[in-house]
């Protein structure tokens, strides 16, 4: 009965929305003798008590359809991924399947027999739960009634407005929506914020903002409560902490910063070492646990810094002024104090609250004059603090830090907000200086927490953590880095070691941006977790986030934390801390996402203007139906749909990275340099289409 239970299973599932009789089972399963129906007809009796199959009414028998409820995950327009948290791979629904369901949509959906297919695949069957994220529209009237279309991952969709609205809106404004039709009917919905006319700088920021649930102004009731925050620094404050107003300081940040978390001194020591103080912001001073302001910088969690502004996680009574270690005046910290040799070992160190007074605001770039020069305000301590900040870098490096960037881009805006032109940022001494110290401070905090050991567990801790590359998106990263040229063993040598031989191999190269940003999107995220994990890119045992607190939330319960356990007391609660330690996580993405959007957006602004321009370009991702290019002088990224290249008709292989002519047998590979045109731009999807020259 065994046998003919299996084989009954694998022909209802092959073909689950069609119910068998006995008889068909029968025939296609060519079973003819009267013992052998006998056992089917045992085995379906059996199948149907044990609820692997279902008998219908009718006679007949089907294997029951498998239901899943998971959130809808965009990717492209042709399809969706649908997250279900009891499927260990996302389920493929491809978009004549969805059912009209939008992004982050709460769906079920029934899943389709696996036969050879590698991933799941299914179709919604129900919308559960409509997404309620504000959706960003553009009016276009038709008829009597408004209405609005708008851009979810590369697909646009129509929304019915409410009619009393007819009046006020005008073609091609940009609008904030609340949907109000319930799943599964058409879409319509009503205007809960009326933005201004697309295409203007202060609408299009302000879009984005609605997008992702961004807020420039803090709550009345907020700026309320800190309204008679304190000030002016006490005595009796004073005399609870260590004073070094009398140590040189200084800050060293971009040339446009207003707020000033971490400072700098330093003083020779009579036994030839170095004494350097990170000095950082005492923001957990005044965000005081459980008020006003601190559920709503909980709620925020960090700052976002889109192309033109700052949209900060604390008011600018604090961001700017009582918490910033702005020049010449008295500020509150919190400081980790080390005694170093010239090889940047660790002698000695120091935690704890301190005052201080800021004699100089360096930017980068008159830090890094300031060392080149050797002449100017504390440039004998800039010198030596840049000669230790090279030494703790070669240790990390030794040790097996990765060191690979991204290149960040910065746009000269007119007083219009329009682009005038976008650069990569330099990265100077200066801010490898700065980077190097933060990071020192950061990991130093972390191992003194990790190493507190009561009753037989450490106390409850913040760290930021990155785990190991996954094995088979790292073998495909070198196995396209060899394609290129590059000759990495990686078989005969650390992942450390690999990535070293790397970064001096790609110095100077054209493909060094393509090829150190596929080596960070092989890796895995850095996340904030209560587990003193280690810091996989960095080479350290323990790390977290201590120096930024006026921007992350994460860095004000990491000073709470620690000053708790500096004076012996202890907290364990790994349950609501690791709760806070996620939801920092899923804020820090949305950040990161919308500060991509306004860079897109600006990008795609910029380029429109140039489309007799010839751009020399590198090819940054391939997929079945397009090529990505990045271009050199500038960073823009658009794409080249294959169905636009005439001259043949091009085929993708993955494993090769490229795609190749049908005929002409022509390549065009991950890496490879190539010259564009812009074909056209749109605004609201924030994309760009090439033609290759």
């Amino acid at each position: 009965m065994q046998n003919y239970t299996t084989i009954i299973c694998k022909t209802l599932q092959q073909n689950p929305h069609h119910p068998y009789t006995i008889q068909q089972l029968c025939i296609t399963l060519q079973i003819n003798s009267k013992s052998d129906k006998k056992k089917v007809k045992k085995a379906l009796l059996h199948l149907v008590q044990q609820g692997k199959i279902k008998k219908l009414k009718r006679g007949g028998y089907v294997y029951p359809p498998i239901y899943v409820t998971g959130r809808v995950d965009y990717v492209r327009t042709e399809y969706a991924y649908i997250i279900a948290p009891d499927q260990p791979i996302d389920i493929l629904v491809h978009q004549k399947n969805l059912l009209n369901a939008l992004d982050k949509d709460l769906v079920k959906v029934c899943l389709f027999p696996r036969k050879h297919r590698k991933r799941p695949e299914g179709v919604v069957v129900e919308i559960i739960e409509r997404n309620t994220a504000p959706i960003i529209g553009r009016i276009t009237l038709s008829g009597k009634q408004s209405q609005a279309i708008f851009e979810q991952k590369r697909t646009t969709y129509t929304v019915l407005l409410d009619e009393k609205y007819n009046d006020i809106l005008q073609e091609n404004d940009k609008v904030v929506i609340a949907l109000t039709s319930f799943p599964n009917k058409p879409l319509a919905g009503t205007v809960v914020e009326h933005l201004g006319q697309a295409g203007l700088h202060e609408v299009e920021m302000h879009a984005i903002m609605a997008e992702f649930g961004l807020k420039e102004r803090f709550p009345d009731d907020v700026m309320e409560s800190i309204k008679n925050i304190p000030m002016v620094i006490t005595e009796k404050e004073i005399t609870k902490r260590r004073d070094l107003r009398h140590i040189p300081t200084f800050t060293i940040d971009p040339v446009d910063a207003k707020d000033f978390d971490d400072a700098l001194s330093y003083q020779p020591l009579a036994n030839g070492h170095h004494q350097v103080a990170i000095h950082i912001a005492d923001v957990s001073h005044y965000v005081v646990p459980d008020s006003l302001l601190d559920k709503e910088a909980y709620a925020r969690n960090t700052s976002v810094y889109l192309v033109d502004r700052c949209i900060p996680m604390l008011p600018e009574i604090l961001s700017n002024g009582l918490c910033s270690l702005r020049p010449n005046e008295t500020k509150l910290t919190f400081s980790a104090i080390f005694e170093l040799d010239g090889q940047g070992n660790v002698y000695d160190k120091w935690l704890g609250e301190t005052i201080i007074y800021s004699d100089k605001r360096f930017s980068y770039e008159e830090a890094q004059m300031t060392i080149d020069h050797q002449k100017g305000d504390f440039y004998q301590a800039l010198t030596v603090l840049n000669d230790l900040a090279k030494q703790l870098h070669a240790k990390r490096s030794q040790k097996g830090a990765i060191n690979f960037e991204t290149r960040s881009l910065v746009f000269d805006l007119d007083t219009n907000g329009k682009p005038l032109t976008v650069t990569s940022k330099c990265r100077t001494d200066a801010h490898k200086l700065i980077e190097e110290f933060m990071l020192l401070a950061n990991q130093e905090v972390a191992t003194y927490a990790a190493k507190l050991k009561q009753e037989k567990l450490g106390p409850t801790f913040i760290y930021r953590t990155h785990g190991h590359p996954d094995p088979d998106k790292l073998n495909d990263f070198f196995l396209f880095v060899n394609q290129l040229g590059y000759k990495i063993n990686r078989s005969k040598t650390s992942i450390y070691k690999a990535m070293h031989d790397l970064e001096k191999a790609i110095q100077g190269k054209k493909e060094a941006p393509i090829i150190q940003s596929l080596a960070i999107r092989s890796m895995a995220k850095a996340l904030y977790t209560t587990k003193p994990d280690p810091h996989f890119a960095l080479a350290f045992a323990h790390y977290t986030h201590f120096t930024s607190p006026i921007r992350r939330y994460p860095d004000i319960l990491v000073h709470r934390l620690l000053k708790q356990y500096l004076k012996g007391e202890y907290l364990y609660d790994v349950a609501s801390y690791e709760k806070k330690c996620q939801y920092a996580v899923e804020k820090e993405y949305l950040a990161a996402t919308a500060e991509r959007a306004s860079i897109k957006y600006k990008q795609v602004e910029f380029i429109q203007n140039l489309k007799e321009q010839i751009f020399e370009g590198i090819i940054s991702g391939i997929t079945e139906w397009n090529m990505y290019i990045e271009i050199l002088s500038n960073g823009c990224e658009g794409m080249v749909r294959l169905s636009d290249l005439t001259d043949d008709v091009y085929a993708f292989e993955e494993k090769h990275f490229q795609v190749v002519g049908k005929w002409s047998k022509k390549c065009y590979r991950l890496g490879d340099i190539v010259k564009v045109k812009v074909k056209n731009c749109d605004l609201d999807k924030r994309h760009i289409n090439f033609w290759l020259c």
